[in-house]
Order: C-alpha cells, then sequence, then structure tokens
C-alpha cells in the first residue's frame, strides 16, 4: 500500500483525520495462514477496522492489519438463529446480506459505515431501554492468537465475557458469530423541542416511547433539547415531552441538509434503513468532526443531564450536537454498560481539538463521580487511576490478556496507558 501523501505513514489517517497511525508497515492479508504468520512473527500488531476511531486504540508502532481484502462469506444457522460473518464486514453490508435472507439484528450504530469486528471490540452502540449494545449481539468469536493459533469462544466458554469488548488487546478477530430475528420493518419519527424538564419529568416513558430513542441537544438553549428521534416497530406518539412532530426531514444537527439522515415523517421501511441514523449510501466525509462519549449509570443520568446542562456555556462553542441514547445492561467485562442499564452521552465536537481536549477534564469531574465510563473509541481524559473503579472486572481482563497475549504482541500505548 502506497504511503499516505499526508502524514508519510504507511497506515495514513483515522477516519477524522486527527491521529496518523504509527505503524511501520500496513498489511492487507487474503488467508487466515498470511494472518496467523504476521501475528507470530511480528513484534506488535493490531487491526485497522474502518478506521472511525478518534483515538490511538487501534493503533501501533508495529504491523497494522486491515482485513477489508479478507474473503468470506455470510453463513446462517437458522435453527440456532446465529449469523457467521467475516469480521472486516460492515454493518451495512451485513445488514443487506441478512435483510436479503429474510434475516435482522436487533440494532445497529448511528452510522452503518463501521466494521463489525471494531465495533465490537470498543463497546459501540445503538439505542433502547430493552436493547443492548452491538456487542450484546456475539455469540462467539475466532480468532488468531499471538503464537498464530486459531481459537474460538462461544458463550459459555470461560473468558468468553472478557473477549467479547476487547480493545484488540486479545488478537485479530477473523469471524464473528451474531445473534439474528427475523427481518421486520419500522418507522422513524421526529419531533422538534421537547422541552428539557418535561423529558427529565418523565424520563422512563421518553426514552421508552419507542424501540430506539435518541435525543439531541446543541446546548444553545438550555431549556430544550433540539430533537427527538423515535424509531419503533409500534405506533409512534402524536407528541413527546411537549413536542410535535417535525414538519419535515431533519439532520441530527440542526440546520444541516438532511439528506443524508434516514427516511422519517412515519414512513415504514426495512430495519436496517431506520434503526441507522445515515443511509447507507451516504460515505461520511472525513475531518470534520471529533467525538466523545460517556455512559452513565441510568440511576444517575438526569444527575448527569443537569450537571452538563450547567456547563452549557462552556459546551455550546465546540459541539455541534450532543444526542442522549438508553443501553440495556449486559455483563460483558469492558462494555460500558456492565452491570447496569445505562445512558450514553455522546458528543459530537467541531475539528478544534486542542479546545476540545482542555474542556473533556472539566466534563469528566462531574460524570466520573456519577460512573460515567468513557467509550473506549472516542476522545477523553480520564487516567488509568480511574478504570480499576469504574469496571469490576478490570483485574480479570488483565488476566486474561496475559493469558492469550503473553509476550504481548496486541498491546499498544493506548493499553499501556489504561494500565492495561
Amino acid at each position: 500500500m502506497p504511503k499516505d501523501l499526508d502524514t508519510g505513514t504507511p497506515a495514513g489517517l483515522n477516519w477524522a483525520g486527527n491521529l496518523a497511525y504509527s505503524a511501520a508497515r500496513i498489511e492487507q492479508p487474503t488467508s487466515i495462514d498470511e494472518i496467523a504468520h504476521v501475528a507470530r512473527t511480528a513484534g506488535h500488531v493490531k487491526v485497522l477496522g474502518s478506521r472511525h476511531s478518534f483515538n490511538d486504540v487501534a493503533d501501533t508502532d508495529g504491523v497494522a492489519l486491515s482485513l477489508e481484502t479478507m474473503p468470506g462469506d455470510l453463513v446462517i444457522d437458522p435453527d440456532a438463529h446465529i449469523a457467521r460473518v467475516p469480521a472486516g464486514w460492515r454493518y451495512g453490508r451485513l445488514a443487506r446480506a441478512l435483510d436479503e435472507r429474510g434475516w435482522a439484528l436487533s440494532a445497529l450504530a448511528s452510522l452503518p459505515h463501521i466494521s463489525v469486528a471494531g465495533a465490537v471490540a470498543t463497546g459501540t452502540h445503538g439505542s433502547g431501554d430493552a436493547v443492548g449494545s452491538l456487542a450484546t449481539a456475539v455469540a462467539g468469536l475466532e480468532l488468531i492468537d499471538s503464537a498464530g493459533a486459531l481459537r474460538r469462544l462461544g458463550r459459555g466458554d470461560t473468558g468468553f465475557e472478557g473477549a467479547v469488548v476487547s480493545l484488540g488487546m486479545l488478537g485479530v478477530i477473523v469471524r464473528v458469530e451474531l445473534d439474528i430475528m427475523p427481518a421486520y420493518e419500522m418507522t422513524q419519527t421526529v419531533y422538534d423541542a421537547p422541552r428539557w424538564d418535561a423529558v427529565l419529568a418523565d424520563f422512563d416513558a421518553v426514552t421508552g416511547a419507542g424501540d430506539s430513542v435518541s435525543l439531541f441537544t446543541s446546548w444553545r438553549n438550555p431549556q430544550t433539547f433540539d430533537q427527538a428521534w423515535v424509531k419503533t416497530r409500534g405506533a409512534a406518539p402524536l407528541e413527546l415531552a411537549g413536542a410535535r412532530r417535525a414538519s419535515g426531514p431533519r439532520h441530527p444537527i440542526p440546520g444541516a441538509d438532511p439528506a443524508p439522515a434516514t427516511a422519517q415523517g412515519g414512513e415504514s421501511g426495512r430495519w436496517f434503513e431506520r434503526l441507522p441514523h445515515f443511509r447507507l449510501e451516504f460515505t461520511p466525509s472525513a475531518g470534520d468532526e471529533l467525538q466523545s462519549e460517556y455512559l452513565v449509570p441510568r440511576g444517575r443520568a438526569l444527575e448527569a443531564l443537569e450537571r452538563l446542562r450547567s456547563l452549557a456555556g462552556q459546551i455550546a462553542p465546540l459541539a455541534m450536537i450532543t444526542e442522549v441514547r438508553t443501553i440495556a445492561a449486559d455483563t460483558l467485562w469492558l462494555s460500558g454498560a456492565y452491570g447496569r442499564d445505562t445512558v450514553g452521552i455522546h458528543f459530537t465536537w467541531q475539528p478544534r481539538e486542542a479546545e476540545v481536549r482542555a474542556l473533556l477534564p472539566r466534563i469528566e469531574d462531574e460524570l466520573l463521580p456519577l460512573g460515567a465510563r468513557p467509550h473506549w473509541g472516542k476522545l477523553f481524559t480520564v487516567d488509568a487511576e480511574w478504570m480499576p473503579r469504574l469496571y469490576p472486572r478490570w483485574d480479570d481482563f488483565r488476566e486474561l490478556t496475559r493469558a492469550l497475549d503473553p509476550r504481548g504482541a496486541f498491546r499498544n500505548a493506548y493499553s499501556e496507558r489504561m494500565g492495561l
């Protein structure tokens, strides 16, 4: 692969353009044997998925692997309701392939362009009171460890719950087994300017208004949210927290062109054309935004939102939009929703990284005492001291990394900084 013209590095830039990867070289294997050889012989190895991480979680000073050229097909076990998918596939490709065969997933992230293995490994999520993160759909994983051996871990196996959200520290995931369900249709309805106090006064009713509910605020009017998006297989309410249905299509960022957004207005469509916020045929541009997210215990979410509202004057000049979503509790050791129902507070920032990084400690001072966990793939300044307090199975995960990767091939500067 030719070197990136802007950075001079073999692996080039991440999606946002705020990080130049450090890899000495990038490989695009086309077989399991090629992956095994790299894993066995390289000093350090990391896999680059869709490059949608905003930090160095996937960086390495050794060999970067891209699985986009790996062959492989979708295999469905209809009796077990399991799909076996190549790890490098993106969710958009997977969703269409599933739907063509009459199957679906229970959740998708806001962008369908992200890779399956990368999204799972960083605890990325969609939304829904009863819906877990994308990682909770994982029934099994196949990975190449640092000795070049192919391993499979499935539900019930020792270490499985630590291996799913793994930050790429256990090996090269080559195939993922996912829970699937019969395909279905949904609608999406947008509401303009739900009242802030009305939302907080009846938070459970608001987030339970559909299968997936997102609240958006730009912090410019602390008396209202800008919008609420309700995706449902049932009937959407006529009003929500004092807000009426939008008169036309909307983009999550007020005033932005809504053309890339999935269809709204209560129009019925396939599940994969409604669950994401953005259309699969829309290709996101790079370099126009930064992102952070903090995953707060649901029982502390209202307090967290009120604390952030007190910082609205500092957040608004840097934020494009902030999204509030819910995620069901799970048992995956490094998941942001481990052991508790969770509310994700997601910031999309203007590309002013120095100013954003200067503000993040102020936000974290408010949220960390409430038990907020930072999203692994986004910008944050939380240090290693906090991690064992935020993740009860932290030490168990560290032991698992030593067992599966005793020579540290899949560690990097990020994992060292996190105390792993």
